[in-house]
Formats: C-alpha cells, structure tokens, sequence
C-alpha cells in the first residue's frame, strides 16, 4: 500500500525538532510544528526564517520561494493539530514516560493510517510501540545534528513495525535528499551505538588524567581527520543526553565499555552539561555559544618551564615508508638528517623513496624545486647505525617487534653521543621497554608520528617513568619545529589514538558478526553520521587487518578488558590471510594491481 507523506507534523521543537521541520518544508512538505512552549515555537520559527535568509544570500533560495518554505511552516501548542498529518515525527525528551505519553496521545488524534515515528537515539523503539493501540504504525526515524547537513538518516524497525511503514519513510529520506540506512532496533542503533563507546572511553581517558581535553581532542582531530574531538563533542551532543544513551546501550549490552564513565554523572548533576549550560568538559562564553573561552584548566605555555636541548642534527634508523617520510619531514624543515638502514643499498633506496615524495610535492605546488634540492641534499644515507655517532636526536622506524627494538636501542646505546634524544616510533609497544635496553634510560621517549609522516599533523610524546623533563621538553620542541601538533601522553597502550580507534573498530566488526547491520551501512553511517572520513571496515582494509588485529590484542592484555577482546571474525581473516587492501581481500576484495 503507497502511503503519500505530503503532511508532517513534528513534536518537540527544540534543535533536532527545529531542523527536521526546516528540512521538511524545503522539501516541500506541509509542516505542522508542535510544543507546549510558546518559546520553543517561536524560536523554531526565528530559526527557519534566519537559516532560509542565509540560503537566499547565499544564492541557493530566491526570496520567492524563501516565503514559500516560511508558509509551509505552522506552529502549534496542541497536539491535536497533528490530526491530519500523514505521520508524525516525536523528538521531545528522551525519557520513556514522556515519549509514551505523545504517543498514546497521538493514538487518538491521528488517522488510521498515519505513521508515527519517534526520533529516540537510545530508548527501545519496540517498548514505544508495544504502548500504542497500533503497534505496527511506530517506527524510528533518527536523524542526526544539525538535521539540514547530515545526511544519515536511521530508519529503526522493531519487530511490530509493518513493512509499508518502513518503506514509506524510506522513501521520505529519499525525496528529502538523505541517506536511509535500515536497522534493527537496539540502543544507540548502528552510528551511535559506534559513537558514544568511543565517546565514552575517551571521558574515562580524561577522567584518569592520563592527557588532557585538549591534547586528547587534537589526536583524533589530527590523528584520524575527524570534524571534532571526542570531548568538544560530547559537550555539543550534552553530557546528559550522552549519559542517558550510555545507560540504555549498558542495560543492553552489559559491556563495560558501555558502562558511563563516572566524570559524565559528576558533570550531568552539577548542571554541567556542555554547550547548552555554558560549561561541561570546557567552558563556552555563554550558554548555548560554541565558543571556548579559558578556564582554570586551560594550559599555559608559561607553564612549560623547562627547555629541551639543542637539535641541529637528526638519525633517523630504518627503511621502510615510515623511516623515509620521517626523514623528510625533518630534511624539508631545515634539519640535517642521517638515514640508516642494515645495508648501504637498503639506505640508498629508502632515500630514493624520499626523493620520490619530494618530486610529487613539486609537482603539486606544495614545494620549489630548489626547496627539494636543498631538502634532498640534507639527507645522508648510511648502511650502520654507527654515522648515527654525532646524532643529537636519533628516531628508530624498524619493525614493530619488541626484541628487535630493544637490539636497536643496545646499539644506539654504545653509538649515540652522550645527551643525544633516544626515540621510538612504536604504536603499541611500550616506550619503557626499549629505555631498559640503555644505560640511559632517561634520555629515552617515544614520538609516534602517523602515516603518511610528511602529510599528518599529529605526534604523540610518549614519556616513561624514567624520562627526563629536558627530553622531554626536547620532544615537543623538536615535533614543533618541524610543522607537527605534539600531544603528552603516558606509556601505555595504544597511546591516545589507537587506545580509542580500535575498540571502535572492532565493535564495528562485532556489529556484522551479530549480523545486526552490513558493511556498507555500518561505513555509510559513521561517514554520514560521523562525519568520519572512513567508514571502518574501509579504514581496517588500508591498515591491514594483521596489523588491527596485533593491536587489539595489545590492548586487550594490557587493560584486561572483556570487551577489548578481539572480535573473532577479524581472528579468522587474519588466519585466513585476507589482510585488506596489500592482499587484495579484507572486509571486501580489491583488484589487484
């Protein structure tokens, strides 16, 4: 049976109500606006009229049909104007007993025929429906903020729903220009149920004092390209409503990832709840303002009152892609560089690689040629760690294996001048391992650049125990010189990033495991929902799924976490051989070149 959708009618005009109204009156449908608060409406309505003078500035609206989208909204105080809507969209207050109460209220408003839709991020679509006289009518319909740009729109059926109501609505997210991914009904569904894990365990980061906002924020800003960091975030979404939807995924799931961290309650009832009360994990100039201003946790670069030590001269071991974009990127910053390989020829070829990387950089206009000849000219292969000699920082790319960079670190020992910076690019290893192997251990740091070194931003400083504050003072001032954003962390694993992307990730893979959502919706959603670059079986398949998988096993030995635990699907490609993009099949098969 086709069911026309030509009269909605939202309930709740708060920031979500306020959008999805806008996006449905665009789109040419009767709107029919509905709160109890005059406010609310006339906000609503102030909303509409400044988002539609933006558009028609912008050249996208002509003042014509900038009043017509303005007349096809109507607002309300009374529910019973939702009586000839062909459905109804609820986004009031995520509690049950308020949601409950709409739509029982709605049973004896609307026609037979009337689709009623809730836009719950987190309350059981089934339990909603189970209380209206008409059951199979009650759907989820989830978008996501700010509704005019996102394009994800989850459409949740519970096992009431009928089928002509799904594809109704499916169908509306279509003619509304969004993107309709079909889910189950379980807390937090496919994006946010991906979402608030990662948010949370970066609260619990926080909370444990292991980094700060700021710096945890910029790793995953810088590290993984996303729009905003895990904190700034939580404080946009609201940390109640964060809490809120972390209790309902628990209840469900009983993972403690789930589990919300204790700073989330502590924050929620001091009244402390982000953007919208003018503080929560930061401080904002007023109420409901995006705009951060200092407070009494906001660093000082006053406060930094040791100095590093002199770096003019930079050894960098290794061969592979890492070494060679770490040369480079310390060669184009003026720094002399010696590249060391386990033979003259391997040195040889990384430097090559790097020269490669320099001519496409002049190709695209982001270098001189003469810059290149300068940088190029900086670079000095060498076939033994023995020219690292006079080194005042040597930066060590080998394998990823703990014996072999221990060996390494011997060496650097015996070889490296007296005060020279010791450092280590693992990403999972621990850092204090390889200072145990000196009688130096102090001098000893970790600075995790990410791949590819020359493009990204980010470098994290990873101290010990052990380590000196002029090394590490050294660290920071050397990753500045060279363009990178460097961010303090302890030695532990997975550092900052990799410690909240790969529990991600490998939720992810547990979702297709449970069979609950496939891999093209489950990447679509976080990249339409998420605003993240890759979806996560796209970004799996380029890291390669031995090298996810070697991580997520560190991590999970080293917290003991049941829910680290690597998903077994990922255990089974790996045994299988099918490790992403390098093998031509992970997640999905590639042609090979």
């Amino acid at each position: 049976m086709d069911i026309p959708l030509s009269t909605i009618a939202v309930v709740g005009l708060g920031t979500m109500g306020t959008g999805i109204a806008e996006v449905l009156a665009r789109a040419g449908r009767e709107v029919i606006g509905i709160d109890i608060s005059d406010a609310a409406t006339g906000q609503a309505v102030a909303a509409l009229e400044a988002s539609t003078a933006r558009a028609v500035a912008r050249g996208r609206l002509t003042e014509e049909e900038r009043r017509t989208v303005l007349a096809r909204f109507r607002t309300f105080s009374d529910l019973h104007a939702a009586a000839d809507a062909e459905l109804v969209i609820e986004v009031v207050p995520e509690s049950y007993e308020t949601k409950q109460q709409v739509i029982r209220a709605l049973d004896g408003i609307v026609g037979p025929t009337a689709i009623l839709a809730t836009g719950t991020n987190a309350l059981s679509v089934t339990r909603l429906a189970a209380d209206s006289a008409h059951p199979e009518r009650v759907l989820g319909l989830h978008f996501f903020n700010p509704a005019p740009a996102m394009k994800l729109v989850e459409v949740v059926s519970s096992v009431l729903t009928s089928p002509q109501a799904v594809a109704a609505v499916t169908a509306l997210a279509h003619e509304l220009g969004k993107e309709p991914v079909a889910v189950g009904d379980r807390p937090g569904f496919v994006a946010d149920g991906l979402l608030f894990g990662y948010l949370n365990q970066a609260a619990a980061m926080y909370e444990a004092k292991y980094a700060s906002r700021e710096d945890i924020d910029a790793a995953m800003r810088l590290g993984c390209g996303l729009p905003m960091g895990p904190l700034a975030l939580l404080d946009l979404i609201g940390v109640d409503t964060a809490r809120t939807v972390l209790n309902a995924m628990y209840a469900a799931s009983q993972d403690r990832l789930h589990a919300p961290a204790p700073v989330l309650r502590q924050l929620s009832d001091a009244g402390l709840t982000g953007r919208k009360s003018g503080r929560g994990f930061y401080t904002y100039d007023a109420p409901g303002s995006g705009t951060v201003v200092p407070d009494a946790l906001t660093p000082s670069p006053a406060a930094r009152s040791v100095s590093g030590r002199p770096v003019r001269s930079v050894g960098v071991a290794g061969s592979g892609t890492m070494a060679s974009g770490i040369a480079e990127v310390f060669a184009t910053a003026g720094f002399d560089v010696v590249l060391a390989a386990r033979s003259p020829e391997k040195a040889a070829a990384a430097r090559a690689r790097t020269a490669k990387s320099l001519a496409r950089s002049v190709d695209k206009g982001r270098l001189t040629a003469e810059a290149r000849d300068e940088a190029l000219a900086r670079i000095t292969p060498a076939g033994s760690l023995d020219a690292f000699a006079e080194v005042d920082l040597a930066i060590e790319a080998v394998a990823e294996d703990l014996e072999i960079k221990r060996q390494l670190f011997a060496t650097l020992d015996k070889v490296c001048r007296p005060g020279a910076v010791l450092a280590t690019t693992t990403s999972s290893l621990p850092v204090v391992a390889c200072a145990r192997a000196t009688s130096r251990p102090q001098d000893v740091i970790g600075m995790h650049f990410f791949n590819p070194a020359p493009a990204m931003k980010l470098v994290e400083v990873v101290r010990t125990v052990l380590t000196a504050d002029e090394v590490h003072a050294t660290a920071r001032e050397v990753s500045t010189a060279v363009r990178k954003h460097p961010v303090d962390c302890g030695d532990r694993a997975g550092f900052i990033v990799n410690a909240l992307l790969f529990p991600y990730l490998n939720n992810a893979i547990k979702m297709v495991e449970e069979h609950y959502a496939t891999l093209d919706d489950i990447d679509a959603a976080m990249k339409l929902g998420g605003g993240y670059p890759m979806g996560p079986f796209e970004l799996l398949d380029v890291v390669g799924l031995d090298v996810s998988l070697a991580i997520e096993r560190v991590l999970h030995r080293e917290f003991r976490d049941p829910g680290l635990a690597p998903a077994p699907l990922l255990e089974h490609l790996v045994a299988a051989g099918c490790l992403g993009r390098k093998t031509g099949r992970g997640f999905r098969e590639y042609a090979r070149r």
